[in-house]
């Protein structure tokens, strides 16, 4: 008789030790998984960058960003392969010092924006070396 209930007793301990684990959890203000229902946070551009501080004209160089709770994204000047995400980079080949603005448009229509501006330094014109000879 002592092990007929045996299973149950086992199942009982299980749920009260998960249980009495998951109450002592300290969550934090980020939850990974919403309630069913629950409107999604407010829109939040994470980060948005250059992977180069500055280039020469015909360098290529990444912009970086991450964008949370957003139905869409854009960066100004057009550039092509933006969508959500919490971390992507497309790869960008400015020919002028370039200014850049990601718009992030959540789903209550709110938007978030953010702008850098990625300087192109021209190089200076090399000088052909002055030779002197020397008369004898």
């Amino acid at each position: 008789m002592l092990f007929r209930f045996t299973r149950f007793w086992v199942t009982l301990g299980l749920v009260v030790a998960i249980w009495a684990i998951s109450s002592t959890r300290n969550t934090g203000s980020h939850v990974w998984v919403r309630p069913v229902g629950t409107p999604p946070g407010p829109v939040r551009i994470l980060q948005f960058y250059a992977s180069r501080r500055a280039i020469t004209p015909g360098e290529k160089a990444l912009l970086c960003y991450g964008v949370e709770n957003a139905r869409s994204v854009k960066i100004s000047p057009d550039t092509q392969g933006v969508y959500p995400a919490l971390s992507h980079c497309v790869e960008i080949v400015p020919e002028h010092t370039t200014h850049y603005t990601i718009l992030a448009e959540g789903f209550d229509g709110a938007v978030a924006t953010r702008s850098i501006t990625l300087p192109v330094m021209t190089l200076p014109a090399m000088r052909p070396a002055q030779i002197h000879y020397a008369e004898m």
